[in-house]
């Protein structure tokens, strides 16, 4: 178990040296902010798709094939469990700042955080299906986050979800799985080195966001800190317990566990600023969030191998 723990705090510690390089860049002005939020497009748009379809392209197995669909449907089940112990926890007589705490409580960063440390952790087969996960992420995020944030039900459309970046990806992904199909050689090199590009690049965003946070918002604030022990920890453990109960394939539950117990998700910030909310208390939850998961993240994951047996 020790040996287990040293190796997932050495990949934890890993991505944090990288948050560094983005903290010291925002902390000295290298970066500005026009050129984070290009990155952060780069990574959502371009980046991500190629490590859904990276993922995802194998030759078809009807057993991983079982255990992609229960990887989404954990995801699918943790999220509404998470939606409603966040309406059932989480109160504030201003809307702006309840919506930010809920939405905070719901969503990880399952695709900047989660996903390096599912391919460092467990390779290709935690990709695979970390990739389920980041495709219900995507689908609840777009419509249930979407509704959350800005309260507005007009704004969910189907055409903007079938056309986001990520579900293409996924789309394209499983049509390459259950076909055993592959890209050409050539298409196939550009986005296995696109994809490569999912560990340094968001890490350097969070870290320059973490260079801007203003953490004293959420020192005295006990929501604040139920909503980040709701992400951290509350969360995990019920969905670990569910995973247990259900006899979930053990790649799969670390896999989603990974994603599952991953800080508050970057986006949260982004649908503060366009609808509306309280952005300064995202920034702050994010980021507050996200400094605590270097000790959370190791314990959650660690816990979750040890009791499925697998090294």
């Amino acid at each position: 178990m020790l040996t287990s723990f040293l190796t997932v705090s050495q990949q934890v510690v890993i991505l944090f040296l990288l948050i560094g390089v983005g903290f010291v860049c925002g902390k000295t002005k290298f970066l500005a902010d026009t050129a984070v939020t290009g990155m952060t497009d780069f990574v959502l748009y371009i980046v991500t798709p190629c490590v859904m379809i990276q993922s995802l392209q194998r030759e078809f197995d009807a057993s991983l094939a079982g255990a992609f669909l229960q990887a989404v449907l954990f995801a699918v089940v943790t999220t509404f469990i998470g939606y409603f112990l966040a309406r059932a926890t989480l109160h504030d007589q201003q809307p702006e700042r309840e919506s930010v705490y809920r939405f905070a409580a719901i969503f990880s960063n399952c695709g900047f955080m989660a996903l390096p440390l599912e391919g460092a952790l467990l390779g290709p087969d935690g990709m695979f299906f970390g990739a389920a996960f980041l495709a219900v992420f995507n689908i609840m995020n777009w419509t249930l986050g979407l509704y959350m944030m800005s309260r507005n039900r007009q704004l969910l459309s189907l055409r903007k979800l079938i056309t986001n970046p990520g579900i293409i990806g996924v789309t394209i992904g499983v049509i390459l799985f259950f076909t055993s199909s592959t890209l050409p050689s050539l298409i196939n090199a550009s986005v296995d080195y696109l994809a490569a590009l999912n560990t340094p690049i968001p890490m350097v965003v969070i870290g320059y966001h973490l260079s801007h946070a203003k953490l004293s918002v959420v020192f005295r604030d006990f929501r604040a800190w139920l909503t980040i022990a709701e992400r951290l920890v509350i969360l995990p453990l019920i969905g670990l317990g569910l995973g247990i109960a259900t006899g979930m394939n053990a790649m799969a539950l670390i896999a989603c566990m990974v994603a599952l117990c991953a800080p508050v998700a970057a986006i949260c910030t982004m649908f503060s600023v366009i609808y509306g909310q309280d952005s300064e208390l995202s920034v702050a939850l994010v980021s507050l969030s996200t400094l605590l998961s270097i000790l959370t993240m190791p314990v959650i994951i660690v816990l979750t191998q040890t009791i499925v047996s697998l090294p």
